[in-house]
């Protein structure tokens, strides 16, 4: 039993640093997402450990030590995702805000058929735009015909390979564009969304590769930090909305906040777990919406579960710049900026390498 509890020990206590090195290598990246859970677990085995063999020799104490450690980094990361934290996105003071809007995302899992019960739980929601994220055809087909007549504006690229991308709005969208960022098969949606009052703002779109089984994480950094990149030099204020693939805590999602200069609306609030929606213990935010200052929080919600691996996620904010001052996002410093530069370069030139493989492919396929 004590051999055990010490190789397992310092197995979690190896996962929790892991993490301190900057490589996109897929099972170092997966270690960000589940840090609560190593945290969990390495807290069990040192109580156990204790409570059965006591604190033992100085070699023990050192052991022990840096379990406690290991548990403690953890805690860092999740901390401010916690309501003791402060809370990062303000709420609006108005009482009855003037432009405020709701958007809902939604990865929908592509080979999820709860068509139905989808459509039912949008229709409730009555959001005023809606993304979502792995539809395909069969997905557009069968909530087209409600979808068009609740929306009457909107973006779409289903697709079969679980990257599609669908944007429904009940607001004027303008200069639509899909871009292929870094993947030629992977979209990302750029509007600009235009509001009753004739306000406007950026809306981007996103849904980058996950990190995965000898699948490594460079596009789905540089995707990140190019729309990042983009939002902060765009002409009007700013919303980055989608599947991120990523959680909030992680050293890509902080960088891209520097850069984008963003506010999570999630930091002293909660986790706001989306992912996964089928196994209860092991939950992450991988579902996002980071915006820049000039809009104010008036609502955040996870919805209910509709047979996705998914939960909905529905955000209602209000546009007043007046107020921008009062909330302050993380900036990036020249250092960020020089990483940042370098992850997309990394990203592109994998993107463009597994684009020559999959062109291989398809030559031999036919």
């Amino acid at each position: 039993m004590k051999s055990t509890l010490i190789i397992l020990g310092f197995v979690f206590t190896l996962f929790s640093f892991l993490p301190f090195i900057k490589s996109p290598l897929w099972w170092i990246r997966v270690l960000d997402f589940p840090r609560l859970h190593i945290a969990i677990f390495l807290t069990i085995i040192l109580v156990v450990y204790i409570s059965m063999y006591g604190l033992g020799d100085t070699s023990d104490k050192l052991m022990l030590a840096l379990w406690l450690a290991a548990i403690l980094n953890q805690v860092r990361y999740i901390f401010w995702f916690t309501p003791v934290a402060k809370v990062e996105a303000l709420r609006s003071e108005q009482k009855q805000p003037a432009n405020a809007f709701t958007l809902m995302i939604a990865n929908v899992r592509m080979v999820n058929k709860k068509y139905q019960k989808f459509k039912e739980l949008v229709l409730k929601e009555n959001p005023d735009m809606l993304v979502m994220n792995e539809p395909d055809e069969a997905w557009h087909e069968s909530v087209r015909m409600e979808f068009d007549k609740l929306f009457p504006f909107s973006i779409k690229k289903p697709i079969s390979n679980t990257y599609g991308m669908l944007l429904w709005s009940k607001f004027k969208l303008h200069d639509s564009e899909i871009r292929f960022l870094v993947e030629e098969d992977i979209p990302s949606f750029y509007t600009i969304v235009e509001l009753p009052s004739g306000k406007k703002f950026d809306l981007f779109t996103v849904h980058p590769q996950p990190p995965r089984l000898m699948r490594n994480t460079e596009t789905r950094e540089a995707e990140l930090l190019i729309v990042a990149k983009q939002a902060k030099e765009s002409k009007y204020p700013s919303i980055v909305a989608g599947d991120l693939n990523d959680v909030a805590w992680s050293s890509t999602t902080k960088l891209f906040k520097k850069i984008s200069c963003m506010l999570d609306p999630r930091v002293g609030r909660g986790f706001y777990n989306t992912y996964n929606a089928l196994i209860p213990f092991f939950r992450y935010p991988l579902d996002h919406v980071f915006y820049e200052p000039d809009f104010r929080l008036v609502d955040l919600r996870r919805l209910s579960k509709f047979g996705s691996d998914h939960f909905p996620i529905a955000i209602t904010l209000n546009y007043e710049p007046i107020t921008q001052e009062k909330q302050e996002p993380p900036k990036a410093d020249t250092e960020d900026k020089v990483e940042a530069k370098e992850l997309i370069e990394e990203g592109l030139e994998k993107g463009e390498e597994r684009s020559q493989e999959k062109s291989e492919e398809q030559k031999q396929r036919t």
